[in-house]
């Protein structure tokens, strides 16, 4: 292996590497030496470049001219002729030129994939943005997307614009349903905008209207209604539930209403008839009777015994009014019922005479349904 110097560039080589490092040049195989000066040049050529002798063939075993000077002599000759210009190629030249043109090709390249890499990637940006932006609620996002992206697709930059005017739109006509105060106004707004992000606020506020008129009427409807109405979502179900019991523990149900009826019309029945067992049936051992505190059942049969006095040929007592029921709690789940209503008393004397007199009877039931208080109040007509 010998160094030698490239034949197109003149870099220093070895004579069996493959191509020239410097110029790319085939190097192995594609240079001979001139035997007449020792310079290496491409097998192609007819003479050496160097010297100008022509050779026979392209191999290095080539016969050299008998009258060719030998490598001292071209020395010598070079240096006698002195001021003579011996015309060579300048294949060095040719060689640089082609490196520039190569290299200006690759730059352009190299910055055209930048370009297109760039435009891609701003690109990808503006699609990102844009899905982002559609898929949002927020002005200010979709108003970033218009400024940062004044040149994007025509049909993105009008998307964009007509979901941000229906965003400005829906926002007016929230103001609207809350200045308003109303709960349709609200309801037709979630009906309107079931996506709204002022969904959860919307329903929050008809909670709260409809707690407030539920407390309002103070019945046991309007609260069923307020907890049918709210079982998932209503702030106040619990005070509601408790509201109900609350309330239906003070209302009469028809139940209540027809034993109560059955109680005193069996009370006044019994007297018109005389059946004492009857007549304590439904009265507690011990109670407060017509002033009487803890008065017995012997005392409620003395009493009946006293109306029938010896002129007395028939007496009938019968309700006329309806029942007005107060229902008060006095333990868990029991209710002690106050009562108000009137009554006629019919007498028909042995002489054939006949009086009527009408009372006021106020008189309370206890859980176990019997009378524990009554008094009489003659009504002057």
């Amino acid at each position: 292996m010998a160094m030698i110097k490239c034949p197109e560039c003149g870099h220093s080589i070895s004579d069996k590497a493959p191509v020239c490092p410097n110029c790319g040049v085939e190097i192995a195989g594609k240079v001979v030496k001139c035997p007449n000066c020792g310079e290496y040049y491409f097998k192609g050529e007819d003479s050496c470049p160097h010297c100008h002798e022509s050779v026979a063939g392209n191999d290095t075993a080539l016969s050299i001219k008998k009258d060719a000077p030998t490598p001292a002599q071209y020395a010598a000759r070079t240096e006698t002729e002195g001021n003579v210009n011996v015309q060579k190629p300048n294949n060095k030249g040719k060689s640089n030129k082609a490196i520039l043109i190569v290299s200006a090709i690759i730059a352009v390249l190299i910055v055209g994939g930048i370009l297109v890499a760039y435009n891609n990637a701003k690109e990808n940006r503006e699609m990102e943005e844009y899905s982002n932006a559609m898929s949002s609620n927020d002005p200010m996002v979709l108003q970033m997307y218009l400024d940062n992206f004044k040149d994007a697709p025509q049909e993105h930059i009008d998307s964009i614009t007509a979901h941000l005017q229906r965003i400005k739109q829906q926002d007016q006509e929230w103001i609207d349903a809350v200045v308003s105060g109303s709960r349709a106004a609200l309801s037709e707004y979630i009906e309107a905008h079931p996506d709204s992000p002022y969904r959860q606020e919307a329903l929050a506020k008809i909670d709260s209207i409809d707690w407030e008129q539920c407390k309002k009427a103070n019945t046991a409807e309007a609260y069923q209604t307020y907890i049918d109405n709210h079982s998932a979502d209503g702030s106040h179900y619990e005070e509601a539930v408790i509201a109900l019991k609350k309330v239906e523990s003070a209302e009469v149900t028809l139940e209540e209403r027809q034993t109560i009826g059955e109680i005193f019309h069996n009370f006044f029945l019994s007297i018109n008839t005389k059946d004492e067992n009857s007549l304590t049936a439904d009265v507690s051992d011990f109670m407060n009777f017509l002033g009487k505190q803890n008065a017995t059942k012997s005392d409620i049969v003395s009493f009946m015994h006293k109306l029938y006095k010896t002129d007395v040929e028939s007496m009938i007592w019968g309700i006329t009014s309806g029942y007005d029921i107060e229902k008060k709690e006095i333990g868990d789940e029991q209710y002690e019922y106050g009562t108000t209503f009137t009554v006629k008393q019919k007498v028909k004397k042995t002489d054939g005479t006949e009086t009527v007199n009408t009372f006021r009877i106020n008189a309370k039931v206890n859980p176990d349904w019997k009378i524990t208080d009554m008094s009489m109040t003659k009504i002057v007509e």
